[in-house]
């Protein structure tokens, strides 16, 4: 059995070894390093794939989060509400631009954010929700389009993690992740479904006056070289990784659906066990529909409600069975963030997760006898 990683990108290379390092030896000759064609290219092959008016790519995903709140204006001490069980980033850049953040709770079965909670936490200075789709499946988009509207207030997707990933609307509309709210964010990081080797991100939007103003910001706030017309920051996609990530789109669904299959051969295998619960998904298929395309799988994470996940993440990281917990401490109780106006009784959602979840190893190289075998130990430790 070939060893099991949590993430196999040297394996997925080989695929796209001959293009990619063709790709490179180009950008090595033509010195075309910064804003060069292979990002104009990816640029819109993106927006192609992704059927949305604009793209704007940026050095990372952090980076993409805090241009899109900067180029909708908002202003210190406005509130942006997002999700308080999520990785750091998302909270991270509200705090940096002097926005006030304002964590609530999540979705038991989905862990994407409560949309009840959302709700409670609008007051006159909300001016944004940040929802995060979270693990690789949409937010409930529906309700937090229709909250937004009727609030008039922004919403930026972070899509970090659920590229490729489509939401299906009441009214049987399938759109893109990240491509529903006024304006979108992902991350290219390598682990991501979407990865370079190295850092990366983009913005999406429909909105012509947005990208224009986003296309300066992440530029200095140049849009002629030495006229600063906004203010900026230095945040571009080099043409090495948007050669990679040229090679890696055309198959990104394939990647999805790899992982997807994935999903449901361990969804399988743990189903009836009565102290592991397999993910959600939004339409309610458990990761077992061969028809589901709602959830991408960049993580694939269960609940352990024994009591025992934290010595089951021991036991198989004795056994060389790599795991992760995303994540083992919420927001709210993060030193960075912590604030009085948080109380333990509005997060009793994240704090039971932040004690139940763990990840198995999720990705486009995994084989059969892998998974069989991390199942096998999983089931042996908890029948234990």
């Amino acid at each position: 059995m070939k060893k099991i990683q949590m993430v196999d990108l040297g394996g997925q290379y080989q695929e796209i070894k001959e293009q990619v390092n063709t790709s490179i030896a180009q950008i090595l000759e033509t010195s075309a390093y910064i804003n060069g064609p292979e990002v104009h290219a990816f640029q819109k092959e993106l927006e192609a794939y992704l059927n949305v008016k604009h793209v704007i790519p940026c050095a990372n995903g952090t980076d993409a989060l805090q241009i899109a709140m900067m180029g909708l204006g908002l202003k210190p001490g406005d509130e942006v509400i997002t999700a308080d069980f999520t990785f750091a980033a998302t909270v991270e850049v509200i705090a940096l631009l002097q926005l006030t953040p304002v964590l609530v709770d999540v979705d038991i079965e989905t862990f994407n954010i409560d949309i009840a909670a959302i709700e409670r936490a609008i007051t006159p200075r909300t001016k944004a929700i940040v929802p995060v789709h979270l693990f690789g499946q949409c937010a409930d988009m529906d309700a937090i389009l229709a909250l937004a509207e009727k609030h008039n207030l922004y919403v930026i997707e972070d899509n970090a993690q659920a590229i490729g990933a489509k939401h299906l609307s009441r009214s049987g509309e399938k759109r893109m992740a990240g491509t529903m709210g006024h304006v979108g964010a992902t991350s290219f990081f390598p682990s991501k479904n979407l990865g370079c080797y190295g850092d990366g991100g983009a913005i999406f939007t429909n909105d012509d006056a947005l990208a224009n103003t986003l296309r300066g910001i992440v530029n200095h706030g140049m849009y002629e070289r030495y006229h600063h017309d906004v203010v900026g920051v230095n945040s571009r996609l080099d043409s090495m990784q948007a050669a990679v990530l040229r090679a890696k789109l055309p198959k990104l669904d394939s990647y999805c659906d790899a992982r997807r299959t994935a999903a449901r051969k361990y969804s399988a295998a743990f189903g009836n066990n009565p102290n592991i619960l397999i993910p959600k998904t939004v339409n309610g298929c458990e990761g077992i529909c061969d028809t589901c395309d709602c959830h991408v799988f960049h993580q694939y994470t269960l609940r352990i409600t024994n009591g025992k996940r934290d010595a089951l993440v021991k036991y198989l990281n004795e056994h060389d069975i790599p795991c992760g917990v995303y994540y083992p401490i919420p927001l709210h109780r993060q030193k960075a963030y912590l604030d009085d106006r948080y109380k333990e009784v509005d997060f009793p959602v994240t704090n039971r997760l932040v004690a139940e979840v763990i990840s198995l190893p999720m990705h486009t190289e995994l084989d059969d006898e892998q998974i069989n075998h991390i199942t096998a130990m999983v089931i042996g430790f908890m029948k234990g």
